[in-house]
């Protein structure tokens, strides 16, 4: 499940964070050596995700995971994108194709940007942006959405923190195959 062990983990912090669908979901179990950073790192989420429409902080979420190969997050958000805004099909499409809308393929393509190489954003990357209707606020809500991404990728993937079994049953597999892009469940 993980490289670390995360034995003797607080039985409370466990069940306080207990997925609606039943299980405990394996991050849970990782942050459950630091419930202080796990904390702080939803209160963090929580702030970006309330000053951003769902539909495009999922986007630039689900760039960013793919970008990072990072399975469990991109099976996460995936599966939300999936339920709420498009066919399964198109979900699985956006992991390698730009999306059709002006918008949302240079919302993905930002957010793609600040996960790999944000040292190389220009200011032409963020006019992009505004000529598509985006204010100042909401390119750095993508910015934000997509740098928050890289600390929970990037800390589930070096600890080893397996995808969750459940997504095997919750998503069908052509979905499940398109947004399996790193670590296998």
């Amino acid at each position: 499940m993980a490289f670390i062990s995360t034995a003797g983990a607080d039985d409370g912090f466990l069940e306080e964070n207990r997925a609606a669908a039943g299980h405990i979901p394996n991050f849970v179990r990782t942050f459950a050596a630091r419930p202080a950073v796990f904390d702080a790192w939803k209160q963090l989420n929580g702030a970006i995700k309330a000053s951003m429409d769902l539909r495009r902080y999922e986007l630039a979420t689900l760039a960013a995971a793919t970008t990072l190969k990072s399975s469990y997050c991109s099976l996460a958000h995936g599966q939300v994108l999936a339920e709420n805004f498009f066919t399964d099909e198109e979900v699985a499409a956006l992991v390698t194709e730009p999306p059709q809308d002006p918008v949302d393929r240079a919302v993905m393509a930002f957010a793609r940007k600040v996960a790999l190489e944000a040292d190389q954003i220009t200011q032409a990357d963020v006019d992009e942006l505004r000529t598509l209707g985006l204010s100042d606020a909401d390119v750095l809500d993508v910015a934000l959405a997509a740098a928050a991404r890289c600390f929970f990728s990037k800390t589930l993937d070096a600890t080893g923190t397996t995808p969750d079994p459940a997504y095997q049953a919750l998503l069908p597999p052509t979905l499940l195959t398109a947004l399996t892009v790193g670590r296998e469940i």
